[in-house]
């Protein structure tokens, strides 16, 4: 199996990694680990701030460019522009951008998979109570083996469907939805008077998937730096569409979306991504989540990266198939790095997973669908693979 993978060539780009040294990762979904050189670079910048002096006009500048770079960084793996891209901390908060800043007018309605993270789901429900708009559940859960996605989206579109929210690669089976194909139904969608939006939550798709954001049309693409690109936590962002850009205002507000006059008055709003940014922000974090980014890009493009990840995962879903006491979700292999499986009888998966952790494996539980979900990164080894899977058939 080894012979397959550049292993060498993997197994040095590791040893970047100081927290892969000690343990099997498999919970990249939840946290990514971070190399040498982006903790470097956030330890460098703290450094370099404190001595030169913080919010001095060196270090404003430096800030300033600084910046700039990390949209420039971000744009390019996504295959965008920077003027596209909104910093914000993480998925929550870029979703939240869209969510808030739409005019919601009452009797509308908003149509969310069942399978959408708890942290979307609160922020739709509490929209759905302020403005009278209507919340639609769609059945996705029940397409990851068979059916047809767009179908089911379809069939759950009305004429008072104002924005599609949604997952490019869900959290919890991974499946992966033909976004190309939903965004052009939502956009062609003839019942209604104004195109249906789309906001999608990117958390486990960016560093994962090979994206062009444009490409896919979609509105909007909430992302984190701190998965799958195995950055800091705190510094993620939004995608914008320029034809989205003008129907969305700011709800947060601060001095960075804003222009001024050279009295320092606020004057009119930036006619960028930088529209929706607030103050303030952890700049060191935004030098670590860049260095992350290529730290990843020197290994290889995320089209390399991606054929990676969906080998190993295939070679982790056909071993998991192949214990008696193991039920893969996927009645096929996955296409993304996340392998989710239940134990078939008397499940307890939060004892199994403790269990593991105390070998050294690192996996989590998922509890829609009740579940073990394993992360596989294009950093992961098949011999990790190997040994997890032993561990997993010594439990029974």
């Amino acid at each position: 199996m080894t012979s397959s993978f550049q292993t060498t060539t993997i197994e040095q780009h590791r040893q970047q990694f100081p927290g892969l040294h000690n343990k099997t990762y498999f919970n990249f979904g939840g946290q990514g680990m971070m190399a040498r050189p982006a903790l470097d670079a956030i330890m460098n910048a703290h450094e370099y701030i404190q001595q030169v002096g913080p919010f001095s006009v060196e270090i404003n500048a430096w800030i300033g460019k600084n910046i700039a770079r990390l949209r420039t960084t971000i744009a390019e793996e996504l295959a965008t522009t920077p003027e596209t891209i909104t910093i914000a901390e993480n998925v929550t908060a870029g979703c939240n951008i869209p969510l808030w800043g739409i005019n919601w007018q009452a009797g509308e309605q908003i149509l969310m998979t069942d399978c959408e993270h708890p942290g979307v789901i609160a922020t739709v429900g509490e929209i759905a109570r302020r403005f009278g708009v209507e919340v639609v559940i769609c059945p996705i859960l029940k397409t990851l083996n068979q059916g047809d996605p767009v179908a089911i989206i379809e069939q759950h579109l009305t004429p008072q469907t104002r924005l599609v929210v949604l997952s490019h690669l869900l959290w919890n089976t991974g499946q992966v939805l033909p976004l190309a194909e939903i965004v052009q139904l939502c956009h062609t969608y003839p019942a209604s008077n104004n195109k249906i939006q789309v906001l999608v939550d990117g958390a486990q798709s960016v560093g994962c998937l090979a994206l062009n954001l444009p490409q896919l049309q979609v509105d909007y693409y909430a992302f984190t730096g701190h998965k799958w690109l195995c950055g800091p936590a705190g510094v993620g962002g939004l995608y914008i569409s320029p034809e989205a850009f003008s129907q969305l205002q700011p709800t947060f507000i601060g001095w960075r979306g804003v222009e001024t006059d050279a009295q320092g008055q606020p004057q009119q709003w930036k006619e960028d991504g930088r529209k929706f940014e607030v103050a303030t922000s952890a700049y060191p974090e935004y030098e670590g989540l860049r260095q992350a980014i290529a730290t990843n890009q020197r290994w290889g493009d995320a089209k390399a990266r991606y054929q990676r990840i969906c080998q190993l995962s295939s070679y982790l879903w056909e071993r998991l198939t192949q214990i008696k006491a193991i039920k893969c979700l996927k009645d096929t292999p996955p296409q993304s790095g996340l392998v989710s499986f239940q134990i078939k009888e008397n499940p307890n998966h939060d004892a199994l997973v403790k269990s593991l952790e105390a070998q050294g494996f690192f996996l989590r539980t998922i509890y829609h669908p009740d579940c073990i979900r394993a992360c596989v990164h294009y950093l992961t080894l098949p011999e990790e693979i190997d040994r997890l899977v032993e561990a997993i058939e010594a439990s029974f």
